[in-house]
């Protein structure tokens, strides 16, 4: 799981969204914020809302000019309890002395900064103040600490302390901007010794720029900080197996006895629970657990307990075995395309004693008086034998004498708030019976009632006893009769949260039991699916934003995120245009009037910014507004872009030529062609062409398709020939699985999909094929194998998410198009009807979740749209394609589609 999903998760129960509108109301008088941000502006300064920041600075007078661009800051943390006093101190100081400085307006704001899995390089941040030079940050410091020095607040860990806090400071921005940096990526920027922009590291480690000298009057703050080691401990740390914004989780060995432990690390006032408990309270609260359960078998032992600095940990004895969520990619038998039955029956099998262990485990936990309160796989270490488990992470653990509900705990998990005490782990249990079989009852977090649709699907995947999963049913949907009280329930929704609060719907539940209510259209059932899809899109639309048009996935949030083609407003409208939709006027309208200038910071590229948005814009029939976008991008430093698809040359590249041939602007196909130049000279003097990553986002075979375009414009065979070198540096990256696909070895996990897996390569691979055998080039039998290798990977049973980019939509794409021999219109249908085990309903239509499935997403890389283009192009009687990746043979589309 990707924690930072959780947060976006907390202000709307459709859509990802930006934590700081979850109090939308904050700005109305009646909001949640804290009276100093209630406060009017004084006279003679301006303030400014900008992310989760209230910024305050004085007008600039005649005469003068703006204060530095960058230099050392100070962070002043605050705890819940004291920072409404900070706000209005560090306030009562600065305004009379002209100093600059933003705080976070309001409590929730605060709370998420220092959650477990927020941010590490902001945790504790909340109030920042901008000294206009080395003696002002003194001056500053010394005073500032005589008001509140001493008060509670996180460590900010990109800082370095003052005294023993809440002040701290670092060196870096006071504005923004941006620069390329050693990826090919735009970052925040600040200037070096020389004025030239360069990235302002922000890494959760305190450090000094190289051109830059240390105070004198920090010096004895940053040997103070030093001499904090772990030297002095019993124990030998090993290897760091987590981090969290509540501090680490290591492995290592007691050099006493040389038993292994693990270390468990919790930091003061910071990774706050949805109750406000921050990592040393849930640590002590785990300490408790696991000595109340000592002898039992199910859990760690504990071995010791101590403070190093201000921090405190748990030593634990080291769990063999391996983690629950493991053993998926090992022996799932719905990874291959046509299962075992024998290996399915056998799966079965070891899944239900597996379950039957887990259950024995909770009910000695119960035995003793305590609620786990966070199961889920990866909390769950199955030993070496297969047959036993054992429980980790009680850092959640309660009494069950408390009958409380959760604070914590993964979203796939989640109990509804009407379940208290040991019902929450029966709950977590009824959802492991699913998870086991089908992962994807993180889509409850959406709407409970898919837990029926998901048993019926695992009903008919494998021989699982029918009372198996009725019984989970049962108890997933089991009507609690409570209310969230944090909604007034006039729509029926019952909300419910996850990890420091992951809302979802209950609404979809109840109408299921009620039988009430209209099913939207199953995913193949073309073009009915394709009318729900668009009316689910624009009934999404917030024309009124200026972030973004359609929801989709978090990326969007980043500078520029909401135009571009992967998870912005161009993206959806391209799906639009290719399934033949109608034009949504109201959507170009939005987008021209969003790139009247775009937004400092847009990333310059095809899928992440506005070469991308040109790109639809010239589609659309918007080729003045194309050009000026694709102007703006040859003012920048494109060149130095990373050679990929996603961001970089390749993909800028490929729009310089499509804007060359509509056009007719010849310079623009030099500069096309310059790209491609430069792309081939990094082949050349790297070793690994287009960095490290494989796939067609970000890995050679972007290049790759570069070099394809240009060949079929040109006829310069060398073009064709780059394209081959950097298609099989893509497929060096590559192994074969124990299923026989071939997919994009990551070192950690193996990677399928269309956008960094190997079926986004086998795209372009197709390509490559079908213009060297034009070409009259010879037969090259390891490229047909691979592209095997790749249909394989495209036929598998099971993927855990419907994206085009990361999922199954990607391999209803591929099917479609490729042109390896043996492809069926049955296998196409197949992968399409596939889809409907993550569809979901929103507004009466059928749309589908984005990245981590806790939220539907509209966006094309992870969401609906994406959907609609592959069934588009699989089902429909229209050529949809991806940019630059047009149909070739392909399996014909069904008749009267």
């Amino acid at each position: 799981m990707d924690k930072r999903y959780e947060v976006y998760c907390l202000a709307d129960r459709h859509f990802y969204e930006t934590p700081e509108t979850a109090a939308a109301a904050a700005t109305a008088p009646d909001g949640v914020l804290f009276d100093t941000a209630r406060r009017p502006v004084p006279d003679g300064w301006e303030s400014a809302r900008s992310g989760d920041w209230l910024a305050l600075r004085p007008l600039e007078k005649e005469g003068k000019g703006t204060g530095p661009l960058q230099g050392w800051k100070i962070h002043v943390s605050a705890t819940a309890d004291t920072a409404d006093k900070t706000a209005a101190d560090v306030w009562d100081y600065c305004v009379p002395r002209g100093i600059p400085f933003k705080f976070v307006p309001a409590p929730h704001l605060l709370h998420l900064r220092n959650t477990k899995y927020a941010a590490r390089d902001h945790s504790g941040k909340f109030v920042t103040v901008y000294p206009r030079d080395d003696g002002q940050l003194r001056t500053v410091l010394e005073e500032l600490h005589g008001i509140v020095g001493g008060r509670p607040g996180p460590y900010v860990l990109t800082d370095l302390r003052w005294h023993e806090g809440p002040l701290h400071v670092r060196y870096g921005a006071f504005v923004r901007r941006f620069c390329v940096d050693g990826r090919g990526t735009l970052v925040p920027a600040i200037e070096d010794g020389e004025g030239r922009l360069v990235p302002d590291p922000r890494e959760p480690a305190f450090q000094v720029p190289p051109w830059v000298t240390l105070p004198e009057f920090l010096a004895p703050h940053l040997a103070a900080r030093n001499a904090t080691t772990v030297t002095d401990i019993p124990y030998r740390i090993e290897k760091a197996l987590h981090f969290s914004n509540g501090g680490g989780v290591y492995r290592g060995t007691d050099t006493r006895d040389g038993r292994r432990v693990v270390l468990k690390e919790g930091r003061p006032h910071a990774g706050l629970a949805a109750d406000g408990a921050d990592a040393i309270t849930r640590l002590e609260r785990e300490k408790d657990a696991l000595e109340r359960l000592s002898g039992l078998g199910v859990a760690p032992e504990v071995r010791d307990w101590f403070t190093l600095g201000d921090h405190r940990f748990l030593v634990m004895d080291f769990v063999e075995g391996k983690p629950l969520n493991s053993f998926f990619g090992e022996r799932h038998p719905l990874l291959a395309a046509d299962p075992d039955p024998a290996a399915t029956a056998a799966y079965t099998e070891w899944a239900l004693r597996i379950h039957r262990a887990v259950e024995e485990a909770v009910t000695a936990v119960h035995s003793r008086g305590l609620v786990f309160n966070d199961l889920h796989m990866f909390n769950v270490m199955v030993a070496p034998d297969e047959r036993s488990v054992r429980l980790i992470d009680f850092e959640a653990a309660a009494p069950a004498a408390e009958h409380g509900r959760q604070v914590v705990a993964h979203p796939g998990f989640f109990a509804p708030p009407g379940r208290r005490g040991a019902d929450v782990d029966r709950y977590a249990l009824a959802c492991l019976r699913l998870a086991l079989f089908l992962p994807l009852t993180t889509l409850l977090v959406i709407d409970r009632a898919k837990a029926a649709h998901l048993a019926e699907v695992i009903a008919q995947q494998f021989p699982v006893p029918r009372a198996f999963l009725d019984e989970a049913v049962a108890e997933i949907l089991r009507d609690d009769g409570a209310r969230d009280a944090g909604h007034d329930g006039d729509d029926g929704d019952d909300g419910v949260r996850g990890n420091d609060g992951v809302h979802g719907d209950d609404k979809g539940a109840r109408r299921s039991r009620r039988g009430g209510g209209t099913r939207p259209p199953a995913a193949a059932d073309w073009p009915a699916s394709r009318d729900s899809m668009v009316r689910a899109l624009l009934a999404s639309a917030t024309p009124h934003r200026d972030d973004r048009l359609f929801p989709g996935d978090i990326a969007q949030f980043g500078d520029g995120g909401g135009l571009g083609l992967a998870h912005g407003a161009a993206g959806v409208l391209y799906a639009l245009d290719e399934v033949g939709a109608e034009r949504y006027e109201a959507g170009e309208r939005w987008l021209l009037d969003h790139t009247d200038p775009p937004p400092p910071g847009t990333p310059l590229g095809l899928y992440d910014g506005l070469a991308g948005v040109a790109f639809v814009l010239d589609r659309l029939g918007h080729t003045g507004r194309a050009l000026g976008l694709i102007d703006t991008v040859l003012s920048e430093n494109w060149q130095r872009l990373t050679s990929d698809l996603r961001g970089g040359i390749a993909g800028i590249g490929l729009v310089l030529d499509h804007l060359a041939a509509t056009t007719g602007e010849t310079r623009l196909r030099r500069q096309a062609l310059a790209a491609a130049r430069s792309l081939a000279d990094r082949m050349t003097a790297e070793s690994a062409p287009a960095g490290r990553r494989a796939g067609l986002m970000r890995g050679a075979a972007g290049p790759a398709l570069l070099f394809l375009r240009l060949y079929e414009r040109t006829g310069a065979s060398e073009l064709l020939t780059l394209a081959g070198t950097a298609l099989r540096a893509d497929l060096d990256r590559c192994v074969t699985t124990r299923s026989g696909s071939l997919q994009v070895d990551e070192g950690w996990r193996t990677m399928p999909y269309a956008g960094d897996g190997s079926v986004g390569i086998g795209m372009v691979l197709d390509d490559f094929l079908t213009l060297a055998a034009r070409d009259g080039r010879e037969p090259d039998p390891g490229l047909a194998a691979a592209r095997d290798g790749v249909l394989a990977a495209a036929r598998s049973r099971f993927y855990a998410q419907p994206g085009l980019f990361q999922g199954r939509a990607g391999m209803v794409l591929h099917l479609h198009r490729t042109t390896a021999p043996g492809v069926t219109r049955d296998q196409v249908t197949a992968q399409a009807r596939g889809l409907d085990w993550y569809a979901m309903e929103y507004r009466g239509e059928l749309a589908f979740p984005g990245h981590q499935m806790m939220r539907l997403s509209m966006d094309l890389a992870t969401g609906t749209a994406g959907c609609l283009l592959a069934l588009g192009a699989a089902l429909g009687g229209r050529p949809a394609h991806l940019p630059f990746l047009p149909p070739l043979r392909g399996v014909p589309a069904p008749a009267g589609s």
